[in-house]
């Protein structure tokens, strides 16, 4: 198919089909919808769903924080399974990955809501949405599967907003794309709770977690979330044996102190090793957070000297144009293996996951 042709599919025909599919349908239609998993009944109608750490106990009619999981008459349902509203075909440098499959499409998708509700979310017009305030497609996880297959995509993304809040979406999803021998991505807060998570985790290769900041102090005045479940997503992820790259969006004024970032940066290293790609990524202001200036170069190239210092071998700065920083050098003899420009590999010198001058095996999944 041309890609031209392809564009228009995705961006027009799609939609309008979704549109004509959906008209007049309400979210709260119970035949319409997916029954939620990891719920406990509480009696009298009310339910507390345990997919994430917010537990949130929920009467007749009401939403979680994630306003995408709804009690109705005593039953939690999903309103966004089948239900995206957000497709693209991405580098999967985008998300971002940078020691996974480089060079490669990753499709990627998302639906509404969030269970986090970061005051300066970058995508707060989907992440922070109703399902109703949003126009979705309609597609079922095969047909998800068909469009990554039939675009040439190397693996299915799960990202955008938090995927945690369509669990069974992405779930359903992720088995057949491995099926299909596609690869899954997950590219989260990690706001979600250990039994979910294991289950998840089964049938994905790599995940991009946000670790937002690292105290409470951050987590609480910044979002709905604690840090500690963050961190037991992180250990879990890489006991399950998923591929993890860390992201830290470095705000001014919020999570920017030397002293944070070392932090940050040691129990990285203790705990999922000095290898772990790890993201400093640049903050510009955006849905509440619109009074703070975007992160000065300085501050990020203060992080990566901090990283490196702490002895971390991979670190990147994202949203910043810089000569090297999203360029990945061998940690013993300094040669340069990956050169990126943006999300495109300019080339790529790892020959078998090796260095072609000294040898060294780079971890990642090349």
């Amino acid at each position: 198919m041309p890609n031209l042709f392809r564009i228009l599919f995705i961006l027009v025909i799609v939609p309008l089909v979704s549109l004509f599919y959906l008209a007049g349908r309400s979210p709260n239609d119970v035949s319409l919808l997916r029954k939620a998993e990891y719920v406990t009944p509480l009696g009298g109608g009310k339910v507390r769903c345990e997919l994430c750490p917010h537990r949130c106990t929920l009467s007749d009619g009401q939403r979680g924080i994630c306003k995408v999981r709804q009690n109705i008459k005593g039953t939690l349902y999903s309103l966004v399974y089948n239900r995206p509203v957000a497709l693209n075909n991405d580098p999967v440098e985008k998300k971002p990955l940078f020691h996974f499959r480089p060079g490669t499409k990753s499709f990627s998708l998302a639906t509404a809501g969030c269970n986090m509700n970061c005051n300066f979310c970058q995508n707060w017009e989907i992440s922070q949405a109703t399902p109703e305030s949003v126009t979705p497609y309609d597609l079922a996880p095969a047909q998800i599967v068909a469009l990554a297959k039939k675009y040439g995509s190397d693996s299915i993304s799960f990202t955008y907003t938090e995927p945690a809040v369509f669990f069974e979406y992405m779930r359903d999803i992720a088995v057949l794309a491995k099926k299909e021998g596609l690869h899954t991505v997950f590219v989260s807060c990690g706001y979600i709770n250990e039994k979910p998570l294991r289950e998840l985790a089964k049938y994905l290769d790599a995940a991009n977690i946000d670790l937002k900041g690292f105290s409470d102090t951050f987590y609480r005045t910044y979002t709905t979330a604690t840090l500690q479940p963050v961190l037991d997503t992180l250990k879990i992820l890489k006991e399950e044996k998923v591929l993890v790259e860390v992201t830290n969006l470095v705000i001014p004024g919020a999570n920017d102190t030397p002293d944070e970032i070392r932090r940050l940066v040691r129990w990285v290293r203790d705990n999922l090793g000095p290898d772990t790609p790890l993201h400093f990524s640049r903050f510009f202001p955006r849905y509440k957070l619109t009074s703070r200036p975007p992160t000065p170069p300085a501050t990020l190239e203060e992080a990566v000297r901090i990283a490196k210092q702490e002895g971390m071998r991979y670190v990147y700065i994202g949203n910043l144009s810089t000569e090297d920083g999203e360029d990945t050098f061998c940690p013993k003899c300094g040669k340069k293996l990956i050169d990126r420009s943006g999300f495109s590999i300019e080339k790529n010198l790892l020959k078998n996951g090796q260095c072609p001058f000294c040898g060294t095996s780079v971890p990642g999944r090349w």
